[in-house]
């Protein structure tokens, strides 16, 4: 049975891009914005964090994508180290720049207990802070609302107590206005399934999207379990080690994300958002391994 005849609309497709450190990586994401733009995105979003300058890196890009590009952003918001009024400066420059989704999240903690950790400890309160801007930019949006976004953890993060603790969580981030939630990245199709039901059951109804990785880097993987606390796939990582070329661990990388986003639509996901580190041709042959609708090209092509 195809994914067309599983679902009874097409489901969403999205990526995530990083800003460019430098203008090699800039060349590099300007090529991946083009290529991404022809599966027809329902929103690309640009992560924000780490030094001011690759915060400026994350603005530019986002105004690059809205005034030269068809792609709608979806503006990652981190609240550590921010000021409630920073924060409400940020967002009203998102709207300003005809950004309608934020995807906020609380960000990495400092490692030095004496830096400044912000005026917000938890996402939640940044959903609200969103919420409350969106009340005073009614006519800016003409009467609509800001699309907001969180995260979402099929394994426990690492900072928290338990993975009940984490669907706690998400419930009170939707109960403070959450639309959806992006999935962390995770290597077996059960965790996204116990995350959804899970959540199901603590009383979260917003879209629950995960989290998929194309990985064809060893080196990328173990860094990523670092910075995520979630294990690899010992079968994945030994199939990348043993691998005889970069060409295949590329379709390595590419298979094993198909399975799982193949796998979570089978439990009826609404769609998938790809981490793409700015590889645009490894997601979009995810893209073509999973055969997504053609009803996605062909509603993407009216135009407005």
């Amino acid at each position: 049975m195809t994914l067309a005849a599983r679902t009874a609309v097409p489901p969403s497709l999205s990526y995530e891009l990083y800003p460019p450190a430098n203008a090699q990586a800039e060349a590099t994401v300007l090529r991946a914005i083009e290529e991404l733009g022809g599966t027809h995105p329902d929103y690309v979003s640009v992560t924000y964090s780490g030094t001011p300058e690759r915060r400026r890196a994350s603005i530019q890009l986002i105004e690059h994508l809205v005034g030269a590009t068809r792609l709608r952003p979806l503006a990652h918001l981190t609240c550590v180290g921010e000021t409630r009024a920073s924060l409400e400066l940020l967002v009203c420059q998102f709207v300003g720049l005809g950004v309608r989704g934020v995807l906020a999240m609380r960000g990495d903690l400092p490692t030095d207990p004496d830096t400044f950790r912000g005026d917000l400890p938890f996402a939640r309160y940044l959903v609200e802070l969103i919420r409350s801007v969106e009340d005073r930019h009614s006519a800016t949006l003409a009467g609509g609302r800001m699309a907001v976004g969180v995260a979402a953890y099929p394994n426990r993060h690492p900072e928290s107590p338990s993975f009940e603790h984490d669907v706690e969580v998400l419930v009170s981030k939707e109960r403070s206005g959450a639309d959806f939630a992006i999935s962390q990245v995770y290597f077996d199709p059960a965790h996204y399934v116990r995350l959804v039901a899970a959540a199901r059951a603590a009383g979260v109804t917003i879209p629950i999207i995960p989290g998929v990785i194309p990985m064809s880097s060893v080196r990328r993987l173990e860094r990523l379990a670092v910075m995520t606390g979630v294990r690899p796939d010992p079968a994945l990582l030994h199939r990348l080690e043993t691998a005889s070329s970069d060409a295949e661990r590329r379709r390595i990388g590419v298979a094993a994300a198909a399975e799982l986003a193949r796998a979570a639509f089978d439990a009826g996901a609404p769609g998938v958002h790809l981490y793409t580190f700015n590889d645009a041709r490894a997601s979009i042959e995810v893209v073509e391994a999973l055969d997504l609708p053609s009803t996605r090209t062909l509603s993407a092509s009216v135009p407005a």
